[in-house]
């Protein structure tokens, strides 16, 4: 089988990818190593900037979304028994929609396959061939055969684990790692949510009140690494989400049935360049950011915005320009989502070797933002995110 460009990884780099070069007309095959099933039941955040909306929008994916999401104008901190209420419309004349990135994806995928787009779900990637040269091709398994896929073009977008980023040689390739001494326990909860995404700074540790519809809950407390969350009752982390957030008198945090339970590690993590030869890596494949700063899913639409920019101007007048600035422009955004992700964490978080020295700055830090307008302004122009970079 031949196609211009091979996708690997149907999360929402691959999916908006897949779609943004359907509408420019340009051919490409979607393969995916988990069922249709399993990914579409994967549970990520679901905070979603400006321009990651106004894509869908672009591409007639928002109707399900524009019905059911939910919209945040301001985000709640919590520290030393005071909420600060961070304004992020008023400020930035923009707001953040809430819908959960499982959501997103069943849309892409089911308008993917409406629209009679190929998508090979349960088809395992076992090798890249000829990434340094003009015509790549891709192994993989499906059906129970062996199966080669030849492009002109492989968008490597197949997640943290994926094959693509290690069939870059090291040499090529510079890896930027931090791996944060703490986790999150996040729950899902059958229970209407609080008012508005709140973050908690507790000397016991960090909490996060979030919501997926008005009938369900997100809610995380900050845990060890190495954690055991099985060994958690129900009750006790009920108990530690009321106590970080400041509800006294339980009474704000409507408890519900649990339905999920996970826990989540911390980490940042970079890939520079990302793009090797014929090899173009996109969304979590080349970058992870803490979930504080809640920029993963649009990072990767940010990626594949400018990577389907580059692809459209090489099919049609074979100019690589774009292509060679793709990982320039790319990293320009990620890097600063990774440092303002990196900052929340920081400011947020409990560390266990904090002196009280470091306890009484960061909290004078918040101290600070709930009184200044220029620190509140940058803190929701992060937030809400950065412009698009065209190139």
């Amino acid at each position: 089988m031949r196609t211009k460009v091979g996708i690997i990884g149907a999360g929402p780099a691959g999916l908006f990818l897949a779609h943004l070069l359907d509408r420019a007309g340009i051919d490409n095959v979607l393969l995916e190593a988990r069922s249709r099933d399993y990914v579409e039941a994967r549970v990520r955040a679901g905070v979603l900037e400006p321009g990651t909306v106004d894509v869908m929008t672009q591409l007639g994916l928002d109707g399900r979304m524009r019905r059911e999401s939910m919209i945040d104008r301001v985000i709640d901190f919590r520290f030393e028994g005071r909420i600060m209420r961070v304004p992020l419309e008023a400020t930035t004349g923009q707001h953040v929609t809430i819908y959960g990135q499982q959501e997103v994806v069943k849309d892409l995928i089911a308008a993917r396959l409406a629209r009679g787009g190929e998508i090979q779900f349960e088809a395992p990637v076992t090798g890249l061939e000829g990434i340094d040269g003009t015509n790549p091709v891709i192994r993989y398994k499906h059906a129970g055969a062996d199966h080669a896929l030849e492009c002109d073009v492989i968008a490597g977008c197949d997640g943290f684990h994926g094959v693509c980023r290690p069939a870059i040689p090291q040499s090529a390739i510079t890896i930027y790692d931090h791996e944060f001494p703490f986790a999150w326990f996040g729950i899902i909860s059958r229970s209407p949510p609080i008012a508005e995404m709140t973050y908690a700074n507790h000397s016991t540790g960090f909490a996060l009140c979030s919501r997926r519809s008005p009938q369900v809950s997100r809610h995380y407390v900050q845990v060890a690494s190495n954690e055991d969350i099985d060994k958690w009752s129900d009750a006790q982390f009920w108990d530690a989400l009321h106590l970080r957030m400041g509800d006294t008198g339980i009474n704000e945090i409507i408890e519900g049935e649990i339905v999920q339970r996970d826990i989540a590690q911390l980490r940042a993590f970079v890939a520079a360049p990302m793009r090797y030869g014929r090899l173009f890596l996109a969304g979590d494949a080349a970058h992870i950011v803490p979930p504080t700063g809640a920029k993963g899913l649009n990072l990767a639409v940010a990626d594949v915005r400018v990577l389907s920019r580059a692809l459209e101007d090489f099919f049609r007048s074979n100019s690589t320009e774009r292509l060679d600035r793709y990982s320039d422009v790319a990293l320009r955004r990620v890097w600063k989502a990774v440092r303002y992700s990196t900052y929340m964490t920081n400011l947020l978080h409990r560390y266990d070797t904090h002196s009280a020295f470091d306890r009484k700055i960061q909290v004078t830090e918040l101290d600070y933002i709930s009184s200044s307008e220029a620190m509140q302004k940058a803190l929701a122009e992060n937030y809400v995110g950065l412009p698009f970079e065209d190139q």
